[in-house]
């Protein structure tokens, strides 16, 4: 399985940014496909979360209320629309992508097997 990721880049505070994360090779329709952020010497944050069989979605306090997580099951892919952008979520963003997340594990990056290489998203005040 791999996974693109795009749609990072430079935002205003208070901006949106749209990112799209593309799945290829064996998909699954019972993937769970996630988004995770990762700055400098940190670990890898948990952002959110999204089961492609039924939709159920998940979401870190951080980012609840505004940012969305959605899938297009027909085109394999999940989108990430950040609205009300702020400095602190500057980061690498990583979409990553697994068929055996259980619920309780939807927030741990060790969870996910296959992951996307990295989009810069910049938030600048």
């Amino acid at each position: 399985v791999q996974l693109q990721a795009s749609g990072g880049g430079l935002a205003q505070v208070g901006g949106s940014l749209r990112l799209s994360c593309a799945a290829s090779g064996r998909t699954s329709s019972r993937f769970v496909m996630g988004w995770f952020r990762q700055t400098p010497g940190k670990d890898r944050e948990f952002v959110a979360a999204i089961r492609l069989n039924g939709g159920i979605s998940y979401y870190s306090d951080s980012v609840k209320g505004r940012f969305t997580i959605s899938r297009d099951n027909a085109q394999n892919l999940a989108f990430l629309q950040m609205n009300s952008l702020k400095p602190e979520d500057t980061a690498v963003y990583y979409c990553a992508a697994d068929q055996t997340v259980i619920t309780s594990a939807t927030m741990q990056p060790d969870a996910y097997d296959y992951w996307g290489q990295g989009t810069q998203v910049t938030v600048s005040s």
